[in-house]
């Protein structure tokens, strides 16, 4: 053993003494935060970029909506006016995604579409928000016989077929952009009242609630500043999986006839004019706007996946 613990002292006596110098006292840096501090989104923001299949989600959103808003102005051709030389031309140079049976350009035709088909689907998912945050703020907050029979209302609008209300209000109304959103939006602001009266029923009797309460605080400014920023998370979880729900069913309100009508174009009304031109061989007609449907489907929900883990309080590390 002796032999053994030779080696180790004389490495030990090797160390200059300057390693072994005592710390000196500051006492204005005792409390100094060697770690920097972030917020609650700022960390959310650093885990959903971890996220590999959310960010390239986000990534096909922003390029799909800038090019909704810029492709269209920058194509040389019109959306309602072709010329009948160039029907059901396959996709080539000149028409990137082909023509229809009425020589207008695909191309051009799908990003109207694209502007149509995101305006339903974030006006939808806006009105929801908005409805949905009052209705259960209030519901949640109150509590008692109020949120009692608040419940009891939206149990009743729950329990109508969503489709069909929809159907019978474009029928009775006429099929129109204006008319498409109230449609989907009569009932659609359910699930996020549900969402907002759950989180806030949870945070109604924290320490701070409370005290903002015994300071005189009224309940509009409680919900306002208090409640709803510590909800956020699940809202916007709930507000990206609303939007691709809203954007399936123009789509399919379209593809029946009771949506968007001609001469403007959605994917929906695109894809109805392909379902019959594809018996021809005309397959571009109707596999555009399905790939467009379904990859912006997938974009959101995949986003709203990672968000959900984003906002998920368990998840910090």
């Amino acid at each position: 053993m002796e032999r053994l613990n030779r080696p180790i002292e004389t490495a030990v006596q090797q160390i200059p003494d300057e390693w072994f110098q005592p710390i000196e006292k500051d006492l204005n840096k005792a409390e100094e935060v060697s770690r920097p501090s972030l917020s609650f989104y700022k960390d959310a923001w650093i885990r959903l970029k971890k996220n590999r299949l959310a960010v390239t989600g986000l990534f096909f959103l922003i390029v799909l909506i800038l090019a909704a808003i810029f492709a269209p102005i920058l194509s040389p051709y019109s959306i309602s006016e072709g010329a009948l030389r160039n029907q059901n031309l396959a996709p080539t140079a000149a028409h990137w995604f082909g023509t229809d049976s009425l020589g207008r350009d695909v191309f051009t035709r799908l990003w109207y579409g694209a502007r149509v088909s995101l305006f339903v689907g974030i006006a939808a998912a806006l009105i929801d928000f908005f409805i949905g945050i009052i209705y259960g703020g209030i519901a949640g907050y109150k509590g008692g016989r109020i949120d009692s029979t608040m419940m009891r209302i939206i149990e009743v609008l729950y329990g109508l077929p969503h489709l069909l209300v929809v159907i019978l209000l474009l029928v009775v109304m006429g099929p129109s952009l204006f008319t498409i959103i109230i449609a989907l939006t009569i009932t659609g602001w359910i699930g996020m009242a549900r969402i907002v009266r759950g989180q806030v029923m949870q945070l109604r009797n924290y320490e701070y609630v409370l005290a903002s309460k015994t300071l005189g605080a009224s309940t509009a400014r409680i919900i306002r500043r208090n409640l709803l920023p510590n909800t956020m998370g699940p809202i916007i979880v709930q507000i990206t999986l609303t939007v691709p729900s809203a954007i399936f069913a123009e789509a399919f309100l379209s593809f029946l006839g009771l949506g968007i009508q001609a001469p403007n174009a959605s994917w929906g009304s695109m894809a109805n004019d392909g379902l019959s031109a594809i018996l021809s061989g005309d397959w571009w007609l109707l596999f555009f706007p399905a790939l467009f449907i379904s990859l912006t489907m997938f974009a959101f929900n995949v986003l709203g996946d990672g968000l959900r883990d984003a906002f998920d309080p368990k998840l910090r590390r």
